[in-house]
């Protein structure tokens, strides 16, 4: 494994975020945040961030995981993969928090996890003093949450969007694959998941390489960011990332975003209908379909229609709303029939 690069001396107001992610590589923004109020309650100690994080509490329930101390943290499935290791419901912003704090010096604490909670509905004003709200990130506005707990992991999975993960409270390790690492990271089922997206099946504390072979090879492409209250991680969509949130207590913001525009479906969509339509089909029938979307789909947006007349391009034309509408349309339709 290699360390995740690090920029020194950039400030929040002028992160080069598109220059960043056109790179395809993650990066450390080293103490960006140090100067974020949760970040500054975080070093005075655990309970003054708690505290900070409770001011906000405007009663709405929020959910909650649970796990016994016997998962060390690692919010995953059950032995038998019938289910998952803890529990979740919702519960009140201050007692969970509470809860969290009368375990901070116990040593056997269970596991407390909240994870991708919408800031602005459930930590109104937060983000106005901790947080990148000012920034452009592109077609549309980026999703911003949190994370709040005390050690926990969070299993290798990849997003479908773009991340800006702010370390606030506590330090956190990031183990980062590239895309082409899925067949070495062996995925877990599509569902259900543990947070909502597929996940690798090893552990990575204690790796059975005689099960999971493979993973040998993840590891040697594998980048480590260690990062210390105040830093931000940037990573590109679809990177595999496993979260190791390492102190009694820990905060993250984070922020998810596309450059493509919103009415542009997500491929899972097509991922899935791919199971359906073409994995069982003969070898030979696969190849010639693989050709087919590489000519169509994952060349040049413009190859497939660039030898047609504008008027005879139909759904080779570039892609717009009205279009991506009558598309989904014509699926529904194929789908239904």
């Amino acid at each position: 494994m290699r360390q995740t690069r690090v920029i020194n001396g950039v400030s929040a107001q002028e992160l080069p975020i598109d220059e960043l992610i056109k790179a395809q590589e993650p990066v450390i923004l080293k103490g960006v945040a140090t100067d974020w109020p949760l970040a500054r309650k975080g070093l005075e100690g655990a309970r003054a961030a708690i505290d900070y994080l409770a001011s906000f509490d405007v009663g709405r329930a929020i959910v909650g995981y649970t796990g016994e101390p016997g998962i060390n943290g690692r919010f995953f499935y059950n032995s038998d993969v019938t289910g998952m290791n803890y529990e979740a419901r919702r519960v009140g912003l201050t007692e969970f928090l509470k809860r969290i704090s009368d375990h901070l010096d116990d040593s056997g604490a269970p596991s407390f996890y909240i994870g991708s909670a919408d800031l602005d509905a459930f930590f109104p004003g937060l983000q106005s003093d901790n947080g990148l709200d000012h920034l452009v990130f592109g077609a549309h506005p980026p999703i911003a949450s949190i994370w709040v707990g005390n050690r926990t992991v969070a299993s290798c999975h990849f997003d479908f969007s773009n991340n800006i993960a702010c370390n606030l409270v506590g330090r956190r390790r990031f183990t980062l694959f590239p895309p082409d690492q899925i067949h070495n990271l062996y995925p877990g089922p599509l569902e259900p998941t543990p947070g909502g997206q597929v996940v690798s099946m090893v552990d990575f504390a204690t790796p059975d390489y005689d099960r999971f072979p493979r993973f040998r090879n993840a590891t040697t492409a594998a980048q480590v960011a260690e990062l210390e209250p105040g830093d931000l991680l940037m990573y590109p969509a679809m990177w595999w990332h496993h979260v190791e949130a390492l102190d009694p207590f820990n905060a993250m913001i984070n922020y998810w975003w596309n450059t493509t525009p919103p009415y542009i479906d997500s491929p899972m969509t097509t991922l899935l209908h791919g199971l359906l339509s073409l994995r069982d089909r003969p070898d030979g029938e696969k190849q010639a379909w693989r050709e087919l979307f590489d000519h169509y789909v994952f060349g040049p947006a413009e190859q497939a229609g660039a030898h047609l007349p504008d008027h005879a391009r139909g759904a080779l034309a570039p892609m717009d709303e009205i279009k991506a509408r009558r598309m989904r349309a014509e699926l529904l339709q194929r789908l239904n029939r």
